[in-house]
């Protein structure tokens, strides 16, 4: 477009929709693009991430050993450095001494070097062995990438799974293939879940029956009247109740009959307090005076 305003440039980028962005700030005049600026972070994010998919971190493994180990040992160990470097892993081979043995360190180092020497076909003495307090430290890095070793192996899986058919070709279906199996598990368990459920809910009223039969466990709350029985012989003291008081009425009556030759009535004396004995006497002279 050539040398613009920059209210021109902002009016060209509304007219086509477009955003108006800065590219190279320091260019005298400054240089800006008319695009769309959501599409090309996408791009760029997405260009980043396959970047780094392809990208390979290399590891640093460790190692240990003593100056005194068997031969057994040592072939084991060895072991485990030639898989670290055909992964493409670095290995940092560190050798323990223990008391008199750190006056001893060329034990540790003739065994740094025959073990380089062992897998020097794998990968290369990267950091001579050096001293580190009480131990010796030696690393040994591959001769190969990491993106190598993995695309070598991927290569190897494909022929190895070539001659197989019945293995998956990729792990990508062995992948899929457990994820399917996954699922029907899962749809096995659920379907398990509510025949349980359907069940569980078949048994309620039959569990809910011996609710029905608790009156014949409550029989022995049904002996509780034999317990009030005392409370019954109330009657019995009512009785004798209410046979003192027609003895107090005759009472009352012999008081009140005026005596011969009197003939002003006297005065009713006041009943006095007396015990179920005493109102039985008194009833017996009253009943003799009448």
């Amino acid at each position: 477009m050539g040398i613009v305003s920059i209210n021109d440039a902002l009016r060209l980028a509304q007219e086509a929709d477009l955003d108006l962005v800065e590219v190279a700030p320091t260019a005298r005049p400054p240089v800006c693009k008319l695009m769309d600026y959501g599409k090309f972070k996408y791009e760029s994010a997405l260009k980043a991430r396959e970047s780094r998919k392809n990208q390979a971190q290399t590891v640093i493994k460790e190692i240990k050993l003593r100056p005194k180990i068997d031969p057994h040992d040592y072939g084991t160990k060895k072991s485990h450095v030639e898989r670290f470097l055909k992964q493409g892993d670095k290995v940092k081979v560190t050798i323990m001494f223990r008391g008199r043995e750190q006056s001893r360190p060329e034990l540790g180092f003739r065994l740094l070097q025959r073990l380089a020497g062992d897998v020097e076909e794998l990968g290369f003495v990267e950091s001579q062995p050096r001293q580190d307090g009480r131990n010796m430290i030696m690393v040994i890095g591959p001769h190969r990438r990491k993106s190598d070793a993995r695309s070598e192996a991927r290569a190897e899986r494909a022929t190895r799974d070539a001659q197989h058919p019945e293995r998956p070709i990729s792990r990508s279906r062995a992948a899929v293939r457990d994820a399917e199996a996954g699922e029907q598990l899962a749809e096995a368990q659920l379907a398990e879940a509510q025949l349980a459920e359907a069940q569980l809910a078949e048994a309620k009223p039959a569990e809910a029956k011996p609710a029905e039969a608790k009156p014949a466990e409550a029989k022995p709350a049904e002996a509780k009247p034999a317990e009030a029985q005392p409370a019954e012989a109330q009657p019995a003291e009512a009785q004798s109740a209410e046979v003192s008081e027609p003895v107090q009425v005759a009472e009352t009556a012999a008081a009140s009959a005026p005596e011969a030759g009197e003939t002003q009535p006297r005065p009713k004396p006041a009943p006095a307090a007396r015990s179920g004995p005493a109102r039985v006497a008194a009833a017996s002279k009253a009943s003799a005076r009448s």
